[in-house]
C-alpha cells in the first residue's frame, strides 16, 4: 500500500501548513487517511510517501499506528515521481498487488477498498470511479464550442489497485521515455498497456483540494458525529484587584473611577470572562493558553483582542454564537450607566445582534473581596451552536 502525502496543498488554503496534515474533525487529514488502511484487514503493509520537510508532522502523527505503517520515504517533485519512490520503498518486500491512494482522501470506506481488492484477483489495474452526471462543456476561455458527451465517461478515485510489478515497470517505462504528465496511476498502466478496470467509487471519497472542500468535509463529520445542529455552553470566570489609576476597562467601556484594574493587559475582567466562556464552548483552553501573561506581547493589551479571537476560533469551527451573558460583581463603580454602551460594544466585537449580548451587575451585599471594594469578579456564559 502507497499512501502519496508529499503535496503542498496550496489551494486548500492551509498558510504554511500542507493539506494534508490539517485537521478535519479535530484529527488531521493524512491521520484519518492512514487509519483507514491500517485498519483494514485484507491490506498489508503500508508506506507513506512523503515531502522531507514535513517529517516532524509525519513524525507527530504516525506513532500509534504499530507495526503495520513502514518508514516514510520521501517523495519527488511530480506526484508520479512520488509513487515511484514509494513502489521503489516496497520492492525489497515483493509484494504481489498494491494499492496506491491520495493522501487527501481521507474517506475511502471498508466496502469500497474491498471492492477493489476484490477486482484485482482477475485484472492487471482497478480504478474506482463514479459516472459523470453533469452536462460536460468545452470552450475556448469562457466562451462555449460544444458539448461534449458524457456517456461513457467516469470520475476516477483512489485507491487504485495493480500488480505491483506491472505497474511498478509501468512508472520505470515512463520514466524513460520522458512521460511525466500523468494525473494518476491508471493513466500510466493504460499508457503501458496494462488491462485496467473500473469498479464503484463513492459520493463521499472527496478528495480535499480547497478551502470549500474542508468547510465541506467538516460539516459532513459533525453530521456523522451526531454534532450537526448542536449546541453548546461555555462559562467564564475572571478576577482582578484594584491598583492606582484613574478609570476601569469593562466589557470594552472605559469607566472613569479612582482607582483602576490591576493586570498584565488592560484587566477588562468583562472581557476576560466572556473569552474564556466562550473558549470553553468549543473546548480550546483558556485565555491564558492563547494570551499567556508571561508574553510581554500582551502587556497593556486591549483585551477586545482576546475576545475577538475567541468567537473567530468558533465560527472556524463551523458555530454560530447564539447569546453570552456577563454579570459583573462589584460594589463599585456603578455599572448600570454604562450598561448598554458595554452591550454594544460587546455585539461589536463578537458581530453578533445587541439582542444576542447580557450585562448585568450585582453586588455581594458587601462580603467578601468585592465586598470590601478589593476588586471586581466576572461571571460570563456563552451559548453557540454548530452548523
Amino acid at each position: 500500500m502507497v499512501i502519496v502525502a508529499a503535496g503542498r496543498g496550496v489551494r486548500a488554503g492551509s498558510g504554511d501548513v500542507p493539506k494534508q496534515y490539517r485537521p478535519v474533525g479535530g484529527i488531521p487529514v493524512l491521520a484519518r487517511t492512514l487509519a483507514r488502511f491500517i485498519d483494514h484487514p485484507r491490506v498489508g503493509q503500508v508506506l507513506t510517501v512523503i515531502h522531507d520537510a514535513d517529517r516532524d508532522r509525519y513524525n507527530a502523527l504516525a506513532g500509534d499506528f504499530g507495526d503495520k505503517l513502514m518508514e516514510p520515504v520521501t517523495g519527488g517533485a511530480t506526484r508520479q515521481d512520488s509513487v515511484r519512490a514509494g513502489l521503489e520503498g516496497l520492492a525489497q518486500h515483493a509484494p504481489a498487488n498494491v494499492l496506491v491512494h491520495d493522501a487527501a482522501r481521507p474517506f475511502a470506506d471498508a466496502a469500497l477498498i474491498d471492492r477493489v481488492i476484490t477486482a484485482l484477483g482477475e485484472s492487471e489495474g482497478v480504478v474506482p470511479a463514479l459516472p459523470v452526471t453533469d452536462t460536460l462543456k468545452k470552450a475556448n476561455g469562457t466562451r462555449v464550442s460544444a458539448t461534449v458527451e458524457r456517456t461513457g465517461l467516469w470520475r476516477a478515485q483512489t485507491p487504485q489497485g495493480f500488480r505491483f510489478a506491472k505497474l511498478r515497470a509501468a512508472h520505470e517505462a515512463a520514466s524513460r521515455a520522458g512521460e511525466s504528465d500523468f494525473t494518476d496511476d491508471a493513466a500510466i498502466a493504460e499508457w503501458h498497456g496494462l488491462d485496467v478496470v473500473l469498479v464503484e467509487g463513492a459520493e463521499a471519497n472527496v478528495k480535499l483540494t480547497t478551502g470549500e472542500d474542508f468547510e465541506a468535509a467538516e460539516r459532513q463529520m459533525r453530521v456523522r458525529d451526531g454534532r450537526a445542529g448542536e449546541v453548546r455552553f461555555g462559562h467564564g470566570y475572571d478576577v482582578h484587584a484594584f491598583c492606582d489609576g484613574d478609570h476601569v476597562m469593562l466589557c470594552g467601556v472605559r469607566v472613569l473611577h479612582d482607582q483602576a484594574l490591576a493586570g498584565h493587559s488592560d484587566a477588562d475582567v468583562g472581557l476576560h470572562a466572556l473569552t474564556d466562556a466562550l473558549l470553553g464552548a468549543i473546548g480550546d483552553g483558556d485565555i491564558g493558553a492563547h494570551f499567556p501573561p508571561s508574553d510581554p506581547k500582551w502587556k497593556g493589551a486591549a483585551s477586545d483582542q482576546f475576545l475577538r479571537d475567541a468567537a473567530t476560533r468558533v465560527r472556524a469551527r463551523g458555530g454560530g454564537i447564539v447569546n453570552v451573558d456577563v454579570t459583573l460583581i462589584c460594589e463599585t463603580p456603578k455599572i448600570g450607566p454604562h450598561r448598554e454602551a458595554m452591550r454594544k460594544r460587546v455585539a461589536d466585537i463578537l458581530e453578533v445582534a445587541l439582542e444576542r449580548v447580557s450585562v448585568k451587575a450585582t453586588t455581594t451585599e458587601g462580603l467578601g473581596f468585592t465586598g470590601r471594594r478589593e476588586g471586581i469578579a466576572a461571571q460570563a456564559t456563552a451559548s453557540i451552536r454548530l452548523d
